[in-house]
């Protein structure tokens, strides 16, 4: 920005600033000034003193129309990366006298773009003008800015005057959720090739004394659900539906944030994350996620806030991860030697490491997956997971 810019800048935000008909009129004010100094003619001092006063009409009024006018912004709502958000604006006029020819501009933060303006003809006499207006959104995070800008040239267009209102603004844009219908690695959490989800014990406990509700009987069911005694009150058979049991009690789903990523690989683990925390959540799991600045988190408004907030090498507030079987999230290959038994992992490959690698034998069961930045993640996440 050059001098001269930010001299104009700083005029018209703290007096006024000629427009290119003011420096017009100025200069035409000058010169009939200058022949009746030489001329010694009245009717050119006349005219230059009527040039004159208009000029000084043209400097007090602009800044007087914007004295008493409000900004008020209405709350904006959460969107998801790729929509719209709504952004509401209130310009009260509470003076008695209407209000014309005025510039709106929401100084928005840099991150979200150039600034949006609008004009507005007339806001009448203790009248409010509602101005909204709709923002496409490209990246995920938690956005702050707090400048509306008046500007007027009312109401001889002589003179610009602009004046700043503090309007404090919060948007949260959420990561992507990829419509996930199946997902391996969190279908497999916390369980071994050995280990079954539902054993025959447990189901036999379960009918015996945890009955959900009876059915009747379809082909296929097996004899051993067939409640015989209700059976023989309707004369017909009748099954039972029984409580299901998972092998874990929870998935925790956790970014390894505190750690440097590459910049498209975090954003692409972000995604994952919020996707695997609602994948779970369809499934009825007792889904959490665990972020280096935050710790455990659950409930979807606050995991999408944590994940719209969080950007790699934060600092680690809370601490090591839960020591339980968990889905790690990560770009250090390290880090994977120290997970818990019945883990699971995805990995994003930095672009000189082609595989995470692996010291420890014990973990020759900690399945995962690692991230191809060529192939679409949505597809991968439904993968088959492999052993390393």
């Amino acid at each position: 920005m050059g001098i001269i810019t930010r001299i104009t800048d700083w005029l018209e935000t703290h007096w006024v600033t000629p427009a290119y008909a003011g420096w017009i009129l100025a200069g035409i004010a000058i010169c009939f000034f200058g022949a009746a100094t030489n001329t010694m003619s009245g009717w050119l001092y006349v005219i230059s003193g009527i040039t004159f006063a208009l000029l000084g009409l043209a400097v007090i009024l602009p800044p007087r129309s914007l004295r008493h006018l409000q900004v008020h912004r209405r709350p904006i709502f959460p969107v998801s990366a790729g929509d719209e958000l709504t952004i509401e604006i209130d310009i009260e006029n509470p003076t008695p006298k209407p209000k014309t020819l005025l510039q709106v501009q929401d100084i928005l933060q840099s991150e979200l773009g150039k600034p949006v303006q609008t004009a507005i003809e007339t806001i009448a006499p203790r009248g409010v003008y509602h101005w909204v207006y709709f923002h496409s959104t490209t990246k995920r995070g938690v956005y702050h800015w707090h400048e509306i800008q008046l500007r007027t040239g009312n109401p001889l267009g002589l003179f610009w005057c602009r004046r700043s209102r503090h309007a404090p603004a919060t948007a949260i844009v959420y990561p992507t959720v990829l419509p996930l219908t199946s997902c391996p690695i969190v279908d497999e959490i916390g369980t071994d090739d050995s280990l079954q989800l539902l054993s025959d014990r447990r189901s036999q406990s379960a009918t015996e004394d945890l009955t959900r509700s009876l059915r009747p009987y379809r082909v296929g069911d097996p004899t051993r659900l067939i409640h015989w005694r209700t059976s023989a009150r309707y004369g017909e058979l009748m099954v039972r539906e029984l409580e299901v049991f998972t092998g874990s009690q929870e998935i925790v789903i956790c970014l390894d944030s505190a750690v440097s990523w590459q910049s498209e690989d975090f954003e692409s683990a972000v995604i994952a994350a919020a996707s695997l925390y609602f994948y779970a959540c369809s499934r009825q799991l007792d889904a959490r996620l665990w972020t280096a600045r935050t710790g455990l988190l659950h409930g979807n408004q606050v995991v999408l806030e944590a994940l719209a907030a969080t950007q790699p090498g934060e600092d680690a507030d809370a601490g090591d991860p839960p020591h339980l079987p968990l889905i790690w999230l990560t770009q250090q290959s390290a880090s994977l030697n120290s997970l818990p038994p019945g883990s699971r992992w995805l990995f994003w490959s930095p672009s000189t490491v082609a595989q995470p690698e692996r010291h420890t034998s014990g973990l020759t069961n900690c399945a995962g997956q690692i991230i191809d930045k060529e192939e679409p993640l949505q597809r991968q996440l439904q993968q088959s997971l492999s052993r390393i």
